[in-house]
């Protein structure tokens, strides 16, 4: 008789107990283990295929790259978006693609065999920076250069919701977005370094909006805030406390968010309630990979650093200084042992934890 497979945990279960301690695994050592090569340009994002075969990273050369992880080669380059891809992501099920682009689309692309499935956006839209899936797989978030947080569905590339939040004169960007485990709620951070909590379903609601990164100035104005000029291609005033990265931990009771202040703040959900501030970044913090235990958060910076922090206790435990230049893509293996990250140097490297094989 066949015994059926065993029943996957909820969405909102923290993940199962790993055979390995991901905390030790990567306390004992993180080494290089192989370069992959080929982007013309700075490589913006990466992501690990959850059967852990292949990678995919996208960047400034608008192409997206497929990776065979064992063997290091280059599977297959695809075309289709005309500006930086700034996000990716697999579908839970490993059968789709999402590529974000500065080119204000969303593509769905068969990871297997390069075929384009979907192409979505909306009239007014503007740069995609940030991309999130809901834990089944089923709903899209983007954050991008618009106030505005569009959700579709994915199997149908229908647009779903759009979250507006309450202040109708507050025009920051939405640029960085992540699911909670549950699929519930849904995390953004704007350019001024606020960030809000949004039910998704069933009312798309705001929940809280909270200072985050954001300092008070003893005048709130636009001068003091800054602006983005678009003819210039660059800052008019630098926006000091835009959010780079958020990720939420299995369990959902923890978010660590990014900033370009260079600190990584500590929040308990669904309060919002900071409990602590990372430091030791020196540069902008640009990307996050959470381990599937929650015991290790990895962060990458301008400043050309991946560090390792223990989640329980908030001390940095590793720093690697494998990449040339901005490290802008992180991506844990499946099962944790492993890890990607992608550089402004045009590489992705794969990083090792634990003892070292012998000889």
């Amino acid at each position: 008789m066949n015994t059926p497979p065993p029943a996957s945990p909820h969405p909102g279960a923290a993940a199962p107990a790993q055979s390995v301690n991901l905390l030790e695994h990567w306390r004992t050592d993180a080494r290089e283990s192989k370069t992959f090569r080929g982007h013309s340009h700075g490589i913006w994002t990466v992501a690990y295929a959850p059967d852990g075969k292949t990678l995919a990273s996208g960047g400034v050369d608008r192409l997206l790259r497929i990776w065979d992880i064992e063997t290091g080669r280059l599977l297959r380059s695809l075309r289709g978006h005309t500006h930086d891809i700034r996000a990716a992501l697999y579908t839970p099920d490993g059968q789709m693609l999402a590529t974000g682009s500065e080119d204000r689309t969303i593509r769905l692309w068969n990871p297997n065999t390069g075929e384009p499935l979907k192409l979505l956006f909306t009239r007014y839209d503007h740069n995609v920076c940030s991309l999130s899936l809901s834990p089944d797989g089923l709903m899209l978030a983007r954050g991008s250069h618009n106030k505005d947080i569009k959700i579709w569905e994915v199997t149908t590339g229908t647009e779903l919701m759009t979250l507006l939040g309450k202040d109708t004169y507050d025009h920051h960007w939405s640029a960085c977005v992540a699911f909670s485990p549950d699929g519930i709620h849904l995390a953004s951070g704007n350019d001024i370094g606020k960030i809000r909590l949004w039910e998704v379903l069933p009312s798309g609601e705001e929940k809280i909006i909270h200072n985050g990164h954001w300092q008070d100035a003893d005048e709130d104005t636009t001068d003091t805030r800054g602006y983005f000029v678009e003819d210039d291609g660059g800052f008019q005033k630098p926006m000091d406390y835009w959010i780079g990265a958020m990720a939420y931990t299995p369990d959902g009771s923890m978010l660590f968010t990014g900033s370009r202040d260079t600190t990584i703040k500590c929040f308990a959900v669904p309060q919002l309630t900071e409990t602590r501030t990372l430091r030791g970044h020196t540069g902008w913090v640009r990307a996050f990979a959470m381990s599937p235990d929650g015991t290790v958060l990895v962060s990458a910076s301008d400043d050309k650093t991946i560090k390792f922090w223990d989640v329980a206790t908030g001390k940095n435990f590793r720093t690697i200084k494998g990449h040339t230049d901005a490290v802008r893509g992180l991506a844990f293996s499946p099962d944790g042992k492993r890890l990607a990250s992608a550089s402004w140097d045009r590489t992705v490297k794969l990083w090792e934890g634990g003892t070292p094989p012998q000889d």
